[in-house]
């Protein structure tokens, strides 16, 4: 089941006097979280508007709407912010890792099940998915030549192992 909110980063620390806080990104680039105008917060997921942000070497410096002093902003360290799934467009045959984690995969040719996608390692050149199988992991790179469907709502990724990869 695809979920609504997604996290999208951590307030770390707070930033200057002006009530700003400095935000790990849990996202591919700090670039993408810039550029959010609302965000959600903390376990209920409230809505927090974003005045102005910008990028700072791997981090977020941003301005919440109400948060005006140093102090306002120290009782939002260590939270959690979340985005909403609709405000973020994705490309086809793009996925969100938190999508992946937990669908089953299976062969596309003799319907045997590996197992479940327990993680998701970023390489650089591509996406490797991490199975977990009743005896053993197995590490699957996410290209066109492996991956064959992705049915997130369906919970089943289908593949075609290339020759040796799981031996």
């Amino acid at each position: 089941m695809k979920k609504e909110y997604l996290e999208a980063g951590k307030i770390v620390t707070t930033h200057g006097i002006r009530g700003e806080v400095k935000i790990m990104p849990y996202t591919d680039t700090p670039d993408l979280l810039a550029e959010f105008d609302r965000l959600f917060v903390g376990k209920n997921k409230d809505e927090i508007i974003i005045t102005r942000s910008r990028v700072q070497k791997n981090t977020v410096i941003a301005k919440i709407e109400g948060v005006d002093t140093p102090e306002a902003a120290e009782k939002l360290r260590n939270k959690v912010l979340y985005m909403h799934r609709d405000d973020l467009e994705l490309d086809d045959d793009t996925y969100f890792i938190q999508d992946l984690i937990g669908i089953e995969v299976r062969d596309a040719d003799t319907n045997e099940v590996y197992g479940t996608i327990v993680d998701v390692m970023q390489t650089g050149a591509n996406d490797v998915y991490v199975i977990k199988g009743e005896n053993r992991e197995y590490l699957v790179p996410a290209i066109a030549d492996v991956v064959v469907s992705t049915d997130i709502d369906g919970s089943l990724m289908t593949i075609r192992p290339l020759d040796g990869l799981f031996d």
